[in-house]
This record gives C-alpha cells, structure tokens and sequence, in this order.
C-alpha cells in the first residue's frame, strides 16, 4: 500500500514561520526580537510598542503649532549681506583678516575683509535689520523671530544639509519631516502627513536624502507633489475605470490587508507597506482637490507673484503649502529655483548679483506666505521656518563672492509659538563666529519639536537596540531654547 499521501508535500518554512511555530510561545518571543534589532518595533510616544500608520495622534503636552512649513534656502545665505548687518566689516573692507579660518577654499587665500555690497536698514516696530534684496521680508519683521546665533557641524553643502534635516552629518538618518510625521500623523487621512515641493526642473543639493525617513517605515518619507502638471504623479490610472469599479477595488483591497495582517501580526513592515498603498488610493480622490488653485483670488494669486515670471513658479509653490497645511498636512517642504544654480543662494563669485537674482524669486512669496497666513488665522499654529544650511565668511572669495562658514548664520521662523519682532543671539564684530546665545541645529530642532508639543527626549525610535531621536541629546547636548518662544 503506498503511503505517499501519509505526509503532506514539504514546504519550506520561511524564518518568521519557524520562529512562530516552534517553542511553546518561545519562536513568537524570538521573533519580537529579531524584529526589534531590525528596527521593526517602535517606540510611541509614551515608549511602549506601537503599529505604524498616519492616524493623529496626541502630543506630550499641548503644542503651540500643529504643522510645519520649512523653506529651505539651499546654498548658504550670507548672514552678513541679508540680516546681520556688520559696520566693522565695512569699516575694514579691503583689510587682511587676522583670526585663523579653519577651511578656505581656492580664490580665498589673500583673507581680504569684504563689506557688503548691500545697504542696511530697520524695518517694522521692532527695528529689525534688513538689507535691499529681501524687502519683502522686511515687512513682516514684526511676525518673525530672527536668530543671529546658528552653527552648525560641517562646511559642505551636502553634510550640512543632512545635518540641518536629520540633526547629524551622516546619510540614512530620518529627517525632521519624517519625525513629526511620526510622531503626530496628520489630520487628513487623504493626504501624506509630509509633503515636499521642489523646483519641477530637477532637484537641490542631495536630492531626496533631504526627506528621507532614514530607518523609520517609509510611511513616515516625504512625499513629492509637483507645482507643474499632476500634483501627485503615477497617481490617477492611464485609462479610465467602469463605474463603482474603483470603489470596488479598494474593497477587495481592504480586505485582503486586513486577512493579512490578521495572519500576519507582528509584521510591522508589511502593515507600512500596506499603509502605504492605502493612502496612494486615497489621495487618487483628495489631492487634486486640496490642490485646485482656480479657488484662489487674482489678489492672492498677485500677493505671491504668480503674474511675475521670477517668482511665479517660487510662489506656486508656497501658495500650494498653504492650501496643504489648511488641509491638515503635519510638515511642508519648499525649495528653492534651481537658477542661478541648483545651489541658488550659493555665493563664490558675484555675490551681489547671484543675492540679487534669487531673493528676487523667493522674497516676495516668501513674505506673502507668512501674511497670508495670519489673514487666514492660521499663523499662531503654523511655524515657517525659513533658513539655509550654514553662512558665509566674512573675507571675499575671487574679489566678489564668499566662501562656507558653518560657525554662524542666520534663519527666521514666524507664527508657531516662536516670539514675534525679537531678534535672537549675535555674532562677532565682522560675522565670522555665533559668540552670544549660541543656538545649535539639535538646539533648533529640539524648540521646533517643543512648539508642536513634543519632548525631543521622549520621541524615540528603537534602531539597532538603541533609542534614537532626532536630537540625540546625550551626544549633542540638544535642549529647548525657551528664549525663541512667547
């Protein structure tokens, strides 16, 4: 008699399947913890496990501001041409510098003091300092907390950069979009929680690195929208569906994630991905409505400079985070023109003109963000942050331009809880070095984090068995500068 049907065909079993099949429990245990070494486990809020998704959730304590809206000004803005004005400098132009500069690159070896070619002057009640090329900004100096006094670790435009966003130098870290996204989720299950709007041209310095989620689910990653045709690409189907067809799909779809999960529970990955695919259904119907700019006013589309070829496609972009943080996005990412380069406030040579060009772009809807904003109510729970990756030093480079400086530089942040009208930290006489009320990256984020309501200690993520943060205090000595805030 043949006993060929005795057992049942072999199948392999996968490593997961074995571990939670075998050991009275013991696999399932086993398990827990290969998935928490491989960062599959998270830390919530309140430390204990938690599955991944976009739902919002509850701060540590009431926040002040609810979303973000960072403008970043990929180059290196010089501190000492734009907000930090430096009479010294200007008495010295032409004079040899004397204090050791830790990096120089080619064309600025002689260390010839350079003033600025740009005048200075005072704006709104608070008399904040301004020069020429940002105008536009100035008229909200009342609005805006200004800080003198940033440093940063690192004098290349690419280690900046992913300092500025994850709060260390090194790639494959989540950066600080991801972190909020994280951490509180958003109020509109039909949009991402994070979204980034770049020049439809091509991309800055580091590309997508700069919303990367690093070792978070790749739920938590910035999602592209873009300012030119579809807003959200491979999104809408390239034939039309039958009637309630697509309806129908998402039905079958949810329920088979929902049999998977249930097979599958500990598989935190799996259920990202599935998050993932959800939300892509999802934004097929909410996007493009959240993005309808033919509901704005020809006034609102003038304030931002949509008529004007130089700051129209800048402009579109900050008009299209407005319309996102009023739907319930957490964190908005805007980046700058990619002329005159794809490091557009990057100032080697001609710096008078290479200012020139791009604050023309960027001033005019910068400031028209911010105004819009508080006409709308949203301002006091809406940070903008507007900033670049490090400063200039204050000797010329090939006669006309400034090299990298990351020991200072200047940002502003508005609404959000920051102090209105208050000018923070300063630097040396000619510009080169934060001397008072120093504020650090990790610093930065840490405040940021505060104002929505955040412990930067107590947002963790178990990675490689240790808790990370966006801050990293024990390493960073990061901590809340409560002088930035009302």
């Amino acid at each position: 008699m043949s006993n060929s049907n005795a057992f049942p065909p072999f199948r392999p079993l996968s490593r997961r399947e074995m571990l939670r099949q075998t050991g009275l429990g013991f696999g399932s245990l086993a398990l827990a913890g290969l998935l928490q070494a491989d960062g599959l486990r998270a830390a919530a809020l309140g430390g204990e496990p938690a599955g991944f998704d976009l739902t919002p959730k509850a701060p540590h304590f009431r926040p002040r501001a609810r979303a973000v809206i960072q403008l970043m000004q990929n180059g290196g803005p010089s501190q000492m041409d734009l907000f930090d004005p430096k009479p010294e400098l200007q008495k010295r132009h032409g004079q040899t510098y004397s204090e050791k500069v830790e990096t120089l690159q080619k064309g600025s070896e002689s260390m010839e003091l350079m003033g600025s070619p740009f005048e200075f002057f005072r704006a709104g009640g608070c008399g904040m300092d301004f020069s020429e090329p940002v105008r536009h900004i100035s008229s909200i100096a009342d609005e805006i907390t200004m800080i003198r006094s940033m440093h940063t670790e690192h004098n290349n435009h690419s280690e900046a950069l992913i300092m500025f966003q994850t709060g260390k130098i090194f790639s494959g870290r989540p950066s600080a979009g991801a972190w909020v996204s994280y951490a509180l989720g958003t109020e509109n299950q039909n949009l991402p929680a994070y979204v980034v709007l770049r020049d439809p041209e091509g991309y800055n310095t580091n590309g997508a690195l700069n919303w990367d989620n690093g070792w978070l689910p790749a739920l938590y990653r910035g999602t592209e929208f873009a300012s030119k045709g579809a807003p959200v690409l491979n999104l809408n189907p390239s034939s039309p569906l039958p009637a309630n067809s697509q309806d129908d799909r998402l039905d079958l779809l949810a329920k088979l994630n929902e049999r998977h999960r249930l097979e599958h529970p500990r598989d935190t990955s799996l259920e990202a991905r599935i998050r993932n695919y959800e939300l892509a259904a999802r934004m097929q119907l909410g996007a493009a409505d959240a993005l309808d700019l033919s509901k704005e006013t020809a006034a609102t589309k003038k304030m931002y400079g949509l008529e004007d070829p130089r700051t129209a496609g800048y402009g579109l972009r900050c008009l299209m985070a407005r319309r996102l943080v009023e739907q319930g996005v957490r964190f908005i990412q805007v980046f700058p023109p990619l002329r005159p380069s794809f490091q557009p406030w990057d100032s080697h040579s001609d710096l008078k003109e290479g200012v020139t060009e791009i604050a023309g772009a960027t001033d005019l809807p910068s400031a028209a963000l911010v105004k819009d904003l508080k006409a709308r109510g949203l301002l006091d729970e809406v940070i903008v942050m507007w900033a670049g990756e490090f400063g200039r030093l204050p000797v010329s480079q090939k006669g006309t331009g400034r090299d990298h400086n990351r020991n200072a530089f200047s940002l502003w942040m508005a609404g959000g809880g920051f102090k209105a009208g208050y000018t923070h930290g300063s630097t040396d006489e000619l510009g080169y070095r934060a001397e008072e009320n120093k504020v650090s990256v990790p610093d930065l984020h840490a405040t940021m984090l505060h104002s929505l309501g955040l412990d930067h200690e107590r947002l963790v993520f178990r990675h490689h068995g240790r808790d990370e943060s966006l801050t990293d205090k024990p390493l960073t000595g990061a901590q809340v500068v409560p002088d930035l805030l009302s």
